[in-house]
């Protein structure tokens, strides 16, 4: 059971893995691509705090959100592989800022074929936010050390 357990965070950890990897080559002065889609999505919700708190609100650099996308992925990712819960927290936190930016479905009407083809990611994004949720559930489910049942000795009379 452990290989297969194993293997199965390895697989699961390659889809981060493998996209922090991208990015990172792909990031160039500018961000890159990523950071060419993020930016109106992040210019929005830059236009959303400023109007709730201000113009003396922080700044989102997008390049910065796209460096931070690829240290958590590719850190999560790693220490996902060998069994961290804190891996899996990381991993947790990116995918609980990045779901609904990248994949506004809910700014699309039904009937547009954007609509489906982000819902679509949105939901599988959210899949993989409940199998992070699962791994974290079902390692603080096991005991840490569990204890040997001793069979009683018997009395000799």
């Amino acid at each position: 059971m452990g290989f297969f357990s194993f293997l199965g965070r390895v697989l699961f950890a390659s889809l981060f893995i493998l996209s922090a990897w991208q990015m990172f080559n792909d990031f160039g002065t500018d961000g890159g691509p990523a950071a060419k889609e993020l930016a109106p999505k992040l210019a929005f919700v830059q236009k959303f705090l400023n109007s709730k708190l201000g113009e003396g609100s922080p700044k989102i650099d997008v390049r910065h959100f796209v460096a931070a996308s690829i240290v958590l992925k590719g850190i999560g990712g790693f220490l996902f592989v060998f069994g961290s819960s804190l891996g899996a927290y990381l991993l947790l936190y990116h995918l609980a800022y990045t779901i609904p930016l990248l994949y506004d479905f809910y700014n699309y009407n039904y009937g547009e074929p954007e609509f489906m083809a982000l819902l679509q990611e949105f939901l599988q994004g959210i899949a993989l936010f409940g199998a992070l949720l699962f791994f974290v559930g079902m390692k603080n489910a096991i005991p840490r050390k569990q204890l040997k049942k001793q069979t009683p000795k018997t009395k000799a009379v």
